[in-house]
């Protein structure tokens, strides 16, 4: 923290998330192109409170995808930990598959002044699909010339494919198996 930044109110934390959940609620509902005055709505607030916190709508939807993005390696980091190795892995595929389903229209555009960001948080799936993987290979449960960014391409091409969510599934049993 730096001398110039104060901790946020109580208050402020609090319509903070609301915003938050209202969005990622809303832009699933809608679409990353809903009305803002929707998501005030959901959360609860005025529109002034919304634009205090989020100026932009850019800025209300990398937030979104902030908060998904650290909930997806925290999810990685918890099944490295508890699950066996393949489950493991294609567990958090399966996550990360829905994320970016979720995310299509995002997913097929370029982040702009955000770029930088959208770095960060794609190289943190990299490092968490990584872990997953190198587990799973000495375990014996994935090939040895297997690339976290091979399955990383596979699971990004069923996300982006279909919008039927048992067709993913469908997709990455046929993954890990080769076989339906």
């Amino acid at each position: 923290m730096t001398a110039t930044t104060r901790p946020r109110r109580a208050d402020a934390r609090r319509n903070h998330d609301l915003l938050l959940a209202a969005a990622r609620k809303v832009f699933a509902e809608q679409g990353p192109s809903a009305p803002l005055d929707d998501i005030a709505r959901a959360a609860g607030v005025g529109n002034a409170t919304l634009y205090r916190h989020f100026p932009s709508r850019q800025d209300l939807i990398v937030a979104v995808y902030a908060d998904e993005a650290d909930a997806l390696r925290t999810r990685g980091a918890e099944l490295l930990a508890t699950d066996p190795a393949g489950d493991a892995l294609f567990g958090w595929l399966a996550t990360f598959v829905e994320h970016v389903a979720g995310k299509r229209e995002l997913a097929l555009t370029r982040p702009g002044d955000h770029e930088t960001l959208f770095h960060r948080w794609h190289e943190g799936m990299h490092e968490t699909a990584a872990a997953l993987v190198e587990r799973a290979k000495r375990a014996g449960e994935l090939r040895p010339d297997v690339a976290e960014r091979d399955l990383l391409t596979m699971a990004n091409g069923i996300a982006l494919s279909t919008t039927d969510p048992q067709r993913r599934a469908r997709l990455l049993t046929l993954l890990r198996t080769g076989a339906c």
